[in-house]
């Protein structure tokens, strides 16, 4: 890739993880190699980590985070060392030119509930190498960041079937 950009995915609507995927997919097609770090999320029997397993080696999943809820007053030190655990594996990958596009998955929900440091995003978004394209997802998305994106895309919920009780269905949500 020529020239990397920064995109957002945000918003409290349904499809930023799901956005970025669709990205991969096509870059996967391409034969670019990508990564994706999912930030407090670790749920091994998700469709995302089974297809990777079928896109490697172009496509690589890491989890970066626990199967439960996080307290956002009070997160449980696991919850610290995993999210830190995924950054460094994505600023390694990122810095070392690893893959042509690195996907940052709740990344700005895991800086908004206090899990990794605002200035530590901001520094890999200034210095990242020119060929890599960055993707970041999640909700609560902080200003500095949307200042440095090329690209922000808001998910806006205009009407969600949770609301009628249907319940998060393989393939679709997990």
């Amino acid at each position: 890739m020529k020239k990397g950009l920064i995109q957002v995915y945000t918003g409290n609507g349904k499809g930023k993880t799901t956005a970025a995927l669709g990205l991969a997919l096509r870059a996967v097609g391409h034969e670019m190699k990508v990564l994706m770090v999912q930030f407090m999320k670790g749920n091994d029997r998700s469709g995302e980590v089974e297809s990777a397993k079928r896109l490697s080696p172009y496509f690589t999943l890491v989890q970066a985070g626990r199967a439960t809820f996080i307290s956002k007053s009070h997160p449980d030190p696991e919850d610290l060392h995993l999210a830190r655990k995924g950054f460094s594996i994505a600023r390694n990958a990122i810095q070392n030119r690893q893959y042509d596009i690195v996907i940052l998955d709740e990344i700005n929900l895991a800086i908004d509930y206090g899990l990794l440091p605002l200035n530590d995003l901001l520094e890999i978004m200034d210095s990242k190498p020119e060929t890599v394209e960055l993707i970041l997802t999640g909700r609560n998305v902080n200003e500095a960041i949307l200042e440095r994106a090329d690209l922000v895309t808001e998910m806006v919920d205009i009407k969600h079937y949770y609301e009628k009780g249907v319940p998060a269905r393989e393939g679709i949500e997990i």
